[in-house]
């Protein structure tokens, strides 16, 4: 069953907003089986609108169309579908008496642009919006399915959960597709596909594997098709199994999460706690962990020591350790890492430093060198890394490699 998703609105194409609706819609159709074959982004033009829908019609069994159906001049979408359909408006009873209910609940007038929210095209079944005026829009013509919905993404969003995903469902004789992601760290793609070439060889027609490569990080991601959720999933989970024991300890977790949200699963799960001592990444790794709700019961916290007066006055970083062999060194890491461990009394630490740039370098410390430590359970690691010359992606593999040595630790 194949979808497509288009997004209507002028913000979208000059980038004043970012169409997120498009990728939570993906990501919720796959799940009940629709595969989302084109997703396109469109200007608020009639030609344009009548154009990408007819397109779509030749491509897919049901369309998702988001936005333009507010009350201002330029929201044309309730128009345009109109005349794509070949019918005229009508005004729905239910659609008004929502509109009247949400003015009256803020004691506010009802507006005539505000009424003609109610008005839909005749040929249309009206999906309710509990969270504003505008009407989601239910069409069947000629053997495709079109849903138009407001580009509001809370309004939207509710509208898919509550209304729209449970009849798709209900109405349609949907296929079975089952995901199974392996989030790996510390290898490449090219390595990790020579190793595990065997056995993705061994996979049948009905299962695939894609890799989804990120700085410092893979996903392997099995996808498997049929009819038959009992007879997919024990596949899935064969061969997600081998790969996890051929690859070892670049493996994290058999989830599409993020690698800081499996680590703390991870340290959670055994009761350990971790504290950081962060420099040239200035607490970007910080972020990382506390951007996930329930972070504290192992993120303890920490010290960004960028001077070094802070290395030394926080972490104990000795001053001759500094003048001897400098901020970005072995020796000072360690240090760092050791004194994160003391101070913070955590049962791991993680410390980082180095040069992030663009400028800052040595000959023999160019820009990109940056030192990581991590420390817990009687083990020490210590690494080197020289990346390039882009501060940001310094800063941001600094913390992918920290985290992946935390991994290595912890395992």
């Amino acid at each position: 069953m194949l979808a497509e998703i288009i997004t209507i609105g002028d913000e979208i194409l000059i980038g004043q907003i970012v169409d997120t609706n498009s990728a939570w819609m993906a990501t919720e159709l796959n799940k009940i089986g629709i595969r989302v074959k084109q997703i396109s982004s469109i200007s608020d033009d009639r030609e344009h609108i009548l154009k990408a829908l007819g397109e779509a019609a030749g491509r897919a069994n049901i369309v998702f169309i988001t936005g333009g159906l507010g009350p201002t001049q330029d929201d044309i979408t309730k128009k345009t579908l109109a005349e794509y359909f070949g019918v005229g408006l009508v005004e729905n009873t239910q659609a008004l008496n929502n509109v009247k209910q949400i003015f009256e609940k803020y004691n506010r007038p009802l507006l005539e642009v505000n009424r003609l929210q109610a008005y839909v095209p005749a040929n249309c079944e009206i999906i309710l919006n509990h969270n504003g005026t505008a009407p989601g829009m239910w069409f069947s013509h000629e053997g495709v399915i079109y849903v138009s919905m407001p580009g509001v993404p809370f309004e939207m969003v509710y509208m898919m959960e509550g209304e729209v995903l449970p009849k798709l469902k209900s109405t349609l004789k949907l296929p079975v597709i089952i995901h199974k992601t392996l989030l790996t760290v510390g290898e490449g793609e090219s390595f990790l596909a020579e190793r595990i070439a065997d056995i993705e060889n061994d996979l049948p027609p009905d299962i695939k594997l894609a890799y989804l490569p990120k700085p410092g990080m893979v996903r392997l991601r099995l996808s498997a098709f049929g009819d038959d959720e009992s007879v997919l999933q024990p596949k899935v989970d064969g061969f997600a199994n081998r790969i996890i024991e051929r690859i070892g300890n670049v493996f994290v977790v058999d989830q599409d999460i993020a690698i800081e949200k499996a680590i703390l699963d991870k340290m959670a799960a055994k009761g350990l706690t971790l504290s950081v001592a962060e420099s040239c990444t200035g607490g970007y790794l910080s972020h990382l962990f506390t951007q996930h709700a329930g972070s504290s019961a192992v993120f303890l916290g920490g010290g960004i020591t960028y001077s070094n007066q802070l290395k030394e006055s926080i972490l104990g970083v000795k001053h001759e350790t500094l003048d001897q062999f400098g901020a970005v060194s072995e020796e000072t890491v360690t240090e760092m890492v050791e004194g994160a461990l003391k101070n913070f009394k955590s049962d791991f630490a993680v410390a980082i430093t180095g040069i992030a740039g663009p400028d800052g370098g040595t000959a023999d410390k160019p820009v990109g060198t940056v030192w990581v430590a991590v420390a817990g359970g009687q083990k020490l690691l210590i690494k080197k890394f020289t990346f390039g010359n882009k501060r940001r992606q310094n800063i941001e593999r600094s913390a992918v490699m920290a985290l992946s040595m935390l991994n290595t630790l912890l395992t």
